[in-house]
């Protein structure tokens, strides 16, 4: 048993070794372990330690993952509302904010909302959210020529279920990179 232990930790030891001696041409490549590395290592927005670890560094600025990750891709409405709660009104804010830092990204505002109602009452309820949603961003300054919106009622909702968290989830606008 003993000598079981030491071989492993000889190997383990061996493999580290060798692990950080490899140069960045390795990055991707499976390890003896069969692990993968992360697939983002080959990506603009990642470099590699002194000590040869991957390190990112976050998302490409002005892409879809920045704005999702660093400021927020979506408001939340109450049932049958399409006007700005002061939370949405502060996430919108924030939005319009990054948008000003990248003016070459336009966005579509998807409007959204539960399963309740019938399709062709979510559909123009969906395309109030997301045309709200564009009006605060072009009263804050964002050109309105950047903004498209689009209404998908109650298709694709963003959580299944029928249910009070579901149906909260789902009453949504939500700004795309394109």
């Amino acid at each position: 048993m003993g000598k079981r232990i030491l071989s492993m930790l000889a190997v383990s030891t061996l493999l580290f070794c060798s692990a950080c001696s490899h140069q960045n041409s390795d990055i991707g490549a499976v390890d003896t372990t069969g692990s993968m590395p992360p697939a983002n290592l080959t990506s603009p927005s990642s470099s590699v330690s002194q000590a040869g670890l991957p390190q990112t560094q976050g998302p490409a600025p002005g892409s879809e993952q920045d704005l999702v990750v660093n400021v927020g891709d979506r408001s939340f409405f109450a049932t049958n509302k399409y006007d700005l709660s002061a939370e949405a009104r502060a996430t919108i804010e924030k939005q319009a904010q990054w948008l000003k830092q990248y003016p070459n990204v336009n966005v579509v505002i998807q409007g959204y909302c539960d399963e309740r109602g019938t399709e062709e009452y979510n559909l123009a309820l969906g395309e109030k959210r997301a045309v709200a949603v564009r009006n605060y961003l072009v009263a804050l300054g964002v050109n309105a020529s950047r903004l498209q919106t689009i209404s998908y009622g109650k298709e694709r909702p963003a959580v299944l279920g029928s249910n009070p968290q579901a149906w909260a989830q789902n009453r949504r606008a939500v700004l795309v990179v394109q």
